[in-house]
């Protein structure tokens, strides 16, 4: 069924490979930034021997929004591995499918009339991002579905992409009448800010993240057999409505608890999928956590950037993703031409 060019073994060095590229981004950026700190002193802080300054840099400054990043990609990653499988189609992702913006106009939602009275809560916004990413995803496969028939996934596509730019419009629309902190703030989590970096919302996320991805990859059999199409599902005996309804709700959710405390980071729901099927081959039992991985690598990597580089201004982590993963995508492209 699966092409075996991608051994397992092979398949496991480049997730191993993945993580220590993470785990070296990570000891770099807590080294980086306005305020150096050398190695040793990051190695002194971790081990409970620095001063309050240095603690006050890597705990409360560059530690949470490191952990942020990596829970960001990772949840983004497995997300797009699951819609690509589950619509058999490489340009599928909690963007392009119009969640990501579903997500995002209930986030504006969570600005407006809850954080503004000051009952905010760390557990509001990503439930409402979720409610929001769903509601958007239930009106998707809702317009797209024809008594009779499979669901189209060109068809899903087209309709995620006009519901997107629905939500986006309104999203925009309702910016306009918001104060100017209001207005930052949904400008640079547009962007793609990582503004979450709090170790309220990371614990949130937290479990949030691993556990729906346990789910996934405890899924990952079924999703090889899903994306060889619904009807050789079937004759392996997989319940493909069920298992398609939870993978798609555990997609969701992956991608909107990411969302909304990390901002917009649709492209890397695309694009991670790709970079790992391209290393380990289709098969989900090494594609969803080297999805993942890549996912984490891709947002470290530019949130380091973006703080070690000396840019104009404050510029979002989204934006240098965007920069650095546009030449990948293109090259995908024109290849596959």
């Amino acid at each position: 069924m699966i092409k075996r060019r991608y051994t397992m073994k092979r398949g496991i060095i480049i997730n191993v490979v993945l993580m220590v590229l993470i785990l070296v981004f990570a000891i770099i950026s807590m080294n980086s930034g306005k305020m150096n700190l050398s190695p040793l002193e990051v190695l002194n802080v971790l081990i409970g021997n620095g001063t309050d300054k240095q603690n006050l840099i890597v705990f409360d400054f560059r530690l949470p929004r490191i952990v942020l990043s990596i829970l960001v990609g990772l949840g983004m990653g497995a997300a797009g591995v699951v819609m690509q499988s589950l619509l058999r189609n490489d340009m599928a992702s909690p963007g392009t499918l119009g969640i990501s913006s579903g997500s995002g106009l209930f986030v504006l939602f969570f600005v407006v009339f809850i954080a503004s009275t000051g009952k905010s809560s760390f557990i509001a916004l990503p439930l409402l991002a979720f409610v929001g990413g769903l509601l958007a995803a239930g009106l998707i496969f809702l317009l797209s579905y024809r008594r009779g028939r499979d669901i189209s996934p060109i068809g899903l596509i087209l309709t995620g992409v006009a519901l997107g730019s629905g939500y986006g419009a309104l999203t925009t629309f309702w910016t306009l009448k918001l104060d100017d902190s209001q207005m930052n703030f949904m400008l640079y989590w547009l962007a793609g800010s990582l503004w979450g970096d709090d170790w309220g919302y990371i614990s949130i996320l937290t479990p949030w993240v691993l556990i729906l991805l346990g789910y996934i990859f405890y899924k990952a059999r079924i999703l090889n057999a899903l994306h060889l199409g619904n009807q050789t599902a079937q004759g392996l005996g997989v319940s493909v409505n069920r298992q398609f309804l939870g993978l798609s709700i555990a997609a969701v959710a992956l991608s909107s608890g990411s969302v909304a405390v990390g901002g917009s980071f649709f492209f890397v729901g695309l694009i991670a999928p790709h970079m790992a099927r391209k290393l380990v081959g289709p098969d989900h039992k090494l594609l969803i956590p080297a999805a993942s991985l890549a996912g984490g690598l891709v947002v470290v990597l530019a949130d380091t950037i973006t703080r070690t580089v000396s840019l104009v201004g404050d510029v979002p982590t989204g934006i240098v993703i965007t920069v650095i993963s546009v030449p990948y995508f293109l090259y995908l492209l024109a290849k596959a031409k």
